[in-house]
């Protein structure tokens, strides 16, 4: 696996092409530090926040978390045959790729029922399991396996120009945040190796966790109850709980970082809110389905939209 090399000087921005987002980073960036001659921004109010799939790495041809978990649903089925019939290991054991990628499009479009029966397998999936040893899993998972269509490694599928703007960030004083609709355990354990984020700036979607007392040290498990899905509305709500300060930038791509976009606005702070494209197909992929709205929404609210295609000399 290759990661990219911690930066021993402030980083440039050298995977973004000069034009319009990448002048609104810059400037973005000046104004907060002072640099421009504005009155600098106290730095502990500098918080910058992203979205994960799709935004800061791959979520084509599905999100990665996808992958883990459907391996996971195979494994459950083969030990009871009987959950072949049963959504969703039905679509993990047959790859029905059309039922699985309807899951977010019919949550985008209102329609939850599949998300339910999807959530009811992730958390049956991990009911019982130690905190330790899922989190074992999804790291040796992520550093072995594979994009099918990329043929790369799924730890290479970072986008660079993100991984050069979350460092150009922390460089100029930001606490960077992961606020993502995928699992926060999944992304703990290559939070800090892929994107210099430690693992306690990691919010994302969960199960409850239980505590026996049951030797020393105790255990700590997944329980199939849900506590929470860091998505929508949500995202917002789980900023100010875990951070306690409205971000001056947030990055998405995608309907659901909406109401994130949304509460980076500030009245009389400097603010920026990303909206990545995903219009490059022959480096990466081009679609538009669940980003429809905030891609209508972009030029009337001011956000600034990313092209793959345009912004970025690089994907990888």
């Amino acid at each position: 696996m290759t990661t990219l090399p911690r930066p021993s000087t402030p980083p440039a921005l050298t995977s973004w092409r000069a034009g319009p987002a990448r002048q609104a980073v810059v400037d973005f960036v000046a104004r907060v530090t002072g640099a421009d001659g504005s009155p600098p921004v106290p730095v502990e109010q500098r918080v910058a926040v992203f979205d994960n799939d799709g935004t800061l790495w791959c979520e084509k041809p599905m999100p990665i978390q996808l992958d883990f978990i459907l391996r996971r649903l195979v494994e459950m089925a083969d030990a009871d045959p009987a959950l072949r019939e049963q959504q969703p290991w039905k679509a993990a054991c047959e790859q029905d790729a059309e039922w699985l990628s309807s899951v977010i499009t019919d949550h985008y479009a209102g329609d939850d029922r599949k998300v339910k029966a999807m959530l009811a397998g992730i958390l049956a999936a991990y009911a019982g399991m130690s905190v330790e040893e899922f989190e074992q899993r999804s790291g040796d998972f992520l550093r072995t396996a594979s994009n099918p269509v990329l043929g790369r490694g799924y730890l290479e599928c970072a986008y660079r120009p993100m991984v050069e703007l979350l460092d150009h960030l922390a460089a100029n004083g930001f606490a960077t945040y992961i606020v993502s609709g995928g699992g926060r355990d999944f992304m703990r354990p290559i939070s800090d190796e892929v994107y210099r984020i430690p693992r306690e700036r990691v919010i994302g979607s969960t199960a409850t966790l239980a505590f026996a007392d049951d030797g020393p040290g105790g255990t700590l498990t997944h329980t199939p109850v849900p506590e929470y899905l860091d998505d929508g509305p949500e995202k917002p709500v789980r900023i100010w709980s875990r951070v306690g300060r409205r971000p001056l930038l947030a990055a998405g791509n995608s309907d659901g970082d909406g109401p994130m976009l949304d509460y980076t606005w500030h009245a009389d702070t400097p603010f920026l809110q990303l909206l990545v494209r995903h219009d490059d197909p022959e480096r990466e992929f081009a679609y538009t389905s669940g980003a429809e709205k905030t891609l209508a929404r972009a030029p009337r609210d001011g956000w600034t939209v990313v092209s793959m295609r345009d912004d970025w000399t690089t994907v990888f």
